[in-house]
């Protein structure tokens, strides 16, 4: 698929086949576009939660009140937050560095033939901190993707809007 024609038919999934499985190597793939998105001075303050099991997504469902298509989905990837790991100069930088790397496994995920939703956790901090107590990380939870194989083909619902463009 090329890049423009994954950009404009992304869209947001919340049914999917339940019990499809996702490569390895796909998830890699995933994680490697994550890896590959641009963050201040470089300081790639993200680390990711891979989550398969199906008692841990059970339990991220209840305590994420959006995410009950997360019981279906084949899997989660938590995009977590490490503000400590920049640099002086781009701190506070890290929710702009992380949420690149979520577009990225997006249209990654899009381009291997999946379907996603992106749940947002922080900066909701009772959200953050319950996800954060149920992974026992260390990182503060950004997002919450899911992934799956698509059971719904949505309307796409972005589209270009000239009324928000100006030109200096």
């Amino acid at each position: 698929m090329e890049l423009s024609q994954a950009i404009r038919t992304r869209q947001s999934i919340r049914k999917y086949v339940s019990g499809a499985e996702i490569p390895d190597e796909h998830v890699k793939r995933m994680l490697e576009a994550a890896m590959m998105a641009p963050s201040a001075c470089n300081s790639r303050p993200w680390k990711f939660v891979v989550v398969k099991s199906a008692e841990m997504k059970e339990k991220l469902a209840t305590v994420h009140p959006f995410c009950g298509h997360l019981r279906e989905a084949s899997l989660a990837i938590v995009v977590c937050g490490l503000p400590e790991a920049q640099r002086r100069v781009a701190q506070g930088f890290w929710p702009q560095d992380c949420a690149a790397a979520t577009e990225n496994i997006l249209l990654q995920a899009r381009d291997l033939g999946y379907g996603t939703c992106w749940c947002g956790v922080y900066p909701r901090e009772d959200r953050s901190e319950a996800v954060r107590s149920l992974l026992e990380t260390d990182g503060v939870p950004f997002c919450l993707i899911t992934v799956g194989v698509p059971n719904e083909t949505p309307a796409v619902r972005g589209f270009y809007d000239e009324e928000r463009v100006e030109y200096r």
